[in-house]
């Protein structure tokens, strides 16, 4: 009997030591990497239901983590996915603005393919270079097209007819269902839409036509205090959509060609429509507000569809079983201006262009409806990836695995500040080269080609309209963040030939900015417009 009891203790001990236990990481989780271009946080209900709905998007948020200060280190499209790949910054990845990515470095794609993950890169690229890491990848050449896109692809070009984000996510379930299925899978599914000129599949462009989207607080933003930086862009709904943007249709004698791109490139000052069989003449607020419509319109119209095969993604990876150990995320490449300031684009330090969407669901891992306020940069995706599968991130790396918040802890040590740098300048819309720092509460910007800053309190002011870089009362602040961009700017190793030209706090006893005041008012802001 005590040799039965003893057999039957030692045969229960052996598998409680070997049965998983209830809270283990899953090993060598898939990883679905999902990435469109130009996807402006405040576009998706899950953090603000303002301007649409985004019911599958939301799903992410709803059974995972949505993380409200996600950022970029340069808001631009290649430098981001320059970024993304590398974990570096852009002065070391190659990539400042639409340089070409040299593909012969090491990636976080070819650190897991090695490591035995099945790897995939489909739809927008926008490196110049072949994709490198990857055992299947099909991109788009350059920035694509809506409909029937061409790919390139290791055997040569090809075309698929249908509306590019079906076609990418048609692609996508293909990879998944001939995948591997003794491998791990790492994809990067990459999507075109909302990027300019903003075309929606018929049925969403439809649906958006009939809708009047809510302006933005500062769609009348007139930049006072601001930088001649911002005064001179030209990226503003009310003087530079094109009639392409538009979607106006050039008049019958105007011949296809030189003629009708040009006709199409122009920025109409007025623009007459119809409505109910009734013909009107738009200028000033009025023609604004309609070009505002116009915009906004086709821009959810493409998000829209995003929402919509983000569902058929799902469905796909509920079939094959792989919804409990895929890591899912969604993001963008860079923030976008939805009208505010009056803008549209990218590229400018403000939050609607640094920040980004994140959204992330892991079951088990995860918590449902969880929310992370910590700062998070597109920087840290790639140790993410690679603490997820269980490698160490190389030293090389500048970023932070945010593979703890995920699981809903936040290290003592993590980040507060962080360190971003434009380089494109004039570049497209004239958007002027600046760098700077953006704390938990402050955001300080140097235009440093221009020697013109910003400073903005963002507790007190969020939308960021008072630039108070030449408030005496600010004196002790600019001194504490100039000081915190020369550290940060050191820590990243930028040592370009603007390191040593940040400025002291004060100029010859003057207080900050005084110096500089002047040229600050130099240019006129744009026209006021009247009703």
């Amino acid at each position: 009997m005590k040799t039965m009891t003893r057999f039957i203790l030692i045969a229960v001990t052996a598998l409680a030591l070997n049965a998983p236990a209830a809270d283990s990481t899953p090993a060598r989780p898939n990883i679905l990497f999902v990435m469109s271009d130009d996807h402006a946080y405040h576009a998706i209900s899950a953090y603000n239901g303002r301007l649409n709905q985004t019911p599958h998007l939301d799903r992410l948020a709803r059974e995972g983590m949505r993380f409200d200060r996600c950022f970029v280190v340069n808001s631009i499209c290649t430098p981001s996915r320059a970024t993304i790949l590398t974990g570096k910054y852009s002065h070391l990845n190659g990539c400042p603005a639409f340089n070409r990515f040299d593909g012969a470095q090491p990636t976080v794609a070819k650190r897991l393919q090695a490591a035995g993950y099945h790897t995939g890169m489909i739809g927008k690229w926008h490196l110049g270079s072949d994709p490198t890491g990857f055992h299947q990848w099909i991109i788009l050449p350059g920035q694509g097209v809506y409909n029937d896109p061409a790919f390139l692809t290791p055997e040569g070009r090809k075309v698929i007819k249908g509306y590019a984000t079906d076609v990418i996510t048609d692609l996508g379930i293909d990879f998944l269902e001939k995948r591997p299925k003794d491998k791990p899978f790492f994809l990067m599914l990459h999507h075109k839409a909302p990027h300019r000129e903003w075309t929606p599949d018929p049925k969403n462009r439809e649906k958006f036509a009939k809708l009047t989207i809510p302006e933005p607080p500062t769609l009348w933003d007139d930049y006072a205090t601001r930088t001649d930086a911002l005064r001179e862009n030209q990226q503003t709904v009310a003087r530079d959509l094109t009639r392409r943007d538009l979607k106006l249709t050039p008049p019958p004698d105007i011949t296809p060609g030189t003629n009708r791109q040009k006709w199409l490139q122009t920025k109409p000052t007025e623009v007459e429509i119809e409505t109910d069989g009734v013909k009107k003449k738009l200028t000033g607020t009025e023609l604004v507000k309609w070009k505002y419509q116009r915009y906004m319109q086709d821009y959810l119209g493409c998000i829209q569809s995003i929402d919509d095969n983000m569902g058929r993604l799902f469905a796909c990876l509920e079939r094959a079983g792989l919804m409990d150990n895929t890591v899912i995320f969604y993001t963008a490449d860079n923030g976008f201006f939805l009208g505010d300031h009056g803008l549209y684009d990218k590229r400018f330090m403000y939050e609607e262009s640094l920040r980004i969407p994140l959204l992330a669901r892991w079951p088990g891992q995860i918590k449902a409806g969880s929310v992370s306020d910590a700062m998070v940069l597109n920087l840290d995706f790639p140790e993410t990836f690679l603490e997820l599968a269980g490698l160490q991130a190389p030293a090389e790396m500048q970023g932070r695995s945010f593979a703890p918040l995920l699981r809903g802890t936040r290290p003592a040590d993590w980040r507060t500040s962080f360190y971003y740098r434009y380089y494109h300048d004039p570049g497209d819309h004239n958007t002027r080269a600046h760098l700077g720092v953006r704390t938990e509460t402050h955001k300080l910007i140097h235009y440093w080609k221009k020697d013109q800053w910003e400073l903005f309190d963002l507790r007190k002011d969020p939308a960021e309209l008072v630039n108070l870089y030449n408030d005496l009362a600010q004196t002790a602040t600019v001194a504490q963040l100039k000081k915190e961009l020369a550290r940060l700017k050191d820590e990243v190793r930028d040592h370009d030939e603007y390191a040593n030209e940040l400025p002291p706090p004060g100029v010859d006893g003057q207080p900050p900015g005084r110096a500089g005041a002047r040229k600050q008012r130099q240019a006129p802001p744009p026209p006021k417009l009247t009703e």
